[in-house]
């Protein structure tokens, strides 16, 4: 019995793969990329920068620090290969260090346990949320009180109807504090 190489039983199995030295020249698109949406101001011309696949993520590691990836939009085909072309966005440790000033949501203190066991961000917990949104943007989620990131995932709706909504789905998560990616060591 073969298991999809996405499903959590496979996460155990990750691997760091092609992992490889890269120059900061080579990187400046995909430094562009992740920039612009979250409002960030990076200087990696003096870091030593590589590139990894670790699972469904493409990562930019950062002096030994896994701090952006690169992710197929939800409007993957089957064969897993991007309709449109892979989004860049900070890791959790990346939002950490670089502090991003856009795409985010802030849940209240109810919503954190299940966030930090993978769950995907219900409208309810959500009280306020970054008007920049729109339903497909890769976003990360913050703790209300102390700002602190908790998980990264897809808006299923806007801002507006995330802070209006009493019900449903408002984030798919994709990554969160204790999971593989948080978890990896160099």
């Amino acid at each position: 019995m073969e298991q999809a190489r996405s499903g959590r039983a496979m996460a155990k199995d990750w691997k760091l793969k092609q992992r490889k030295p890269v120059r900061h020249k080579k990187l400046r698109g995909l430094i562009d990329r992740l920039t612009e949406p979250v409002a960030i101001e990076v200087d990696l011309s003096s870091a030593f920068l590589e590139q990894a696949e670790y699972g469904p993520w493409s990562l930019l590691i950062v002096d030994k620090s896994p701090l952006a990836m690169e992710v197929s939009p939800p409007t993957a085909d089957s064969d897993g290969d991007s309709v449109a072309e892979r989004i860049a966005f900070p890791t959790l440790r990346g939002v950490l260090a670089w502090e991003p000033e856009r795409k985010w949501c802030e849940v209240d203190h109810g919503a954190i346990p299940f966030l930090l066991n993978g769950a995907d961000c219900m409208a309810a917990g959500i009280h306020n949320a970054c008007g920049c949104i729109e339903a497909g943007d890769l976003i990360w989620i913050r703790d209300q009180q102390h700002g602190k990131p908790l998980a990264i995932g897809w808006a299923m709706m806007s801002a507006e109807e995330m802070i209006d909504a009493t019900s449903g789905k408002a984030v798919k998560s994709i990554h969160y504090i204790g999971d593989e990616l948080w978890a990896l060591e160099m």
